[in-house]
């Protein structure tokens, strides 16, 4: 299993420790287009080994020369000056990056999966989906899976359970426009029920990456942490139930567009769309944010990226 990780700033470098702390692949590539970071990374995570319990090759490598991989995690993004308010405020530049990036990693990596995670994911997953030519099953965006994550985390503090023993999750727009679904959120088969405090807890989960933003300029090891959870599924064909960002070409009427809904994964990459039965205040979030997350991508792509 061959992993190259695109992109060597804060959340490609930590994503590459996680994978070599985890054991996840036998062959693991680092590129960006600051090459010596890239090596410079390669290097400590080689001297890292040596407290591992499985051993791989470890190489940096230039962008133009990243070939034959199974797996492409794409974190290269635009640096940003100042602070930040949205995500959004990333999206002309990491457009403009990717239409530059993805045809190449394409030619070079024909049979690789594509797993984004650069923001605002919703639109970049869209537009690797536009212009890969891959499959839309063979390209995932890391979606709401770290929101999702975050928001067990605190309903087990309320609760005293085990975060995974919770089947709730965050769908939408990885960004302002996500909502809980606890129409079908439970723990041992005991319904989660939505009331003002289990809302605050949400309240909560909406604003923690910016809050973890805010506080140190970055956010890198829960996403690293989430990537590595889709990666595990695709290496062991574990057919995970994760909410993840993809291409839906009909859903409850909404049409040509990409946001968060649970999927299962395994090696193929994307196997199965779930569709969890929504109530009306669900389906109107989720219209709500499939409309402002068309709106954004029919704001930020070229009619020529925009095959719809």
């Amino acid at each position: 299993m061959k992993i190259a990780i695109i992109g060597t700033g804060h959340v490609g470098s930590a994503i590459a420790y996680a994978l070599v702390l985890k054991g996840l692949c036998d062959h693991l590539v680092l590129a960006g287009r600051n090459l010596a970071k890239a090596q410079g990374d390669a290097l400590d995570l080689q001297h890292t080994l040596a407290f591992c319990e499985r051993s791989m090759l470890i190489e940096s490598a230039a962008l133009e020369e990243v070939a034959d991989s199974d797996i492409l995690v794409v974190t290269a993004s635009m640096p940003t000056s100042g602070p930040m308010s949205s995500r959004l405020e990333l999206g002309p530049a990491n457009v403009e990056l990717f239409r530059q990036l993805i045809p190449m990693l394409v030619r070079n990596n024909p049979n690789a999966l594509l797993l984004v995670i650069t923001n605002p994911v919703d639109i970049m997953t869209y537009l690797a989906t536009q212009i890969s030519g891959f499959p839309t099953a063979r390209i995932m965006g890391i979606g709401t899976l770290v929101d999702s994550a975050r928001f067990r985390s605190l309903l087990s503090l309320e609760e005293q359970i085990h975060p995974d023993d919770l089947r709730a999750y965050i769908l939408g727009e990885h960004g302002p426009n996500q909502f809980p679904l606890f129409s079908t959120a439970s723990a041992g088969s005991e319904h989660i029920d939505d009331n003002p405090a289990r809302r605050d807890i949400f309240n909560a989960v909406h604003s923690a990456g910016f809050d973890v933003y805010n506080a140190k300029g970055y956010t890198n090891y829960a996403i690293a942490a989430a990537a590595c959870e889709v990666i595990r599924a695709i290496v062991y064909d574990s057919r995970r139930t994760i909410p993840l960002s993809t291409y839906l070409d009909d859903w409850l009427g909404i049409q040509d567009n990409c946001f968060s809904i649970p999927v299962v994964v395994g090696r193929r990459g994307i196997i199965r769309h779930l569709h969890p039965d929504l109530n009306r205040s669900e389906k109107k979030a989720l219209e709500k944010a499939a409309r402002l997350i068309k709106d954004q991508i029919d704001r930020l792509l070229l009619p020529e990226d925009n095959l719809s």
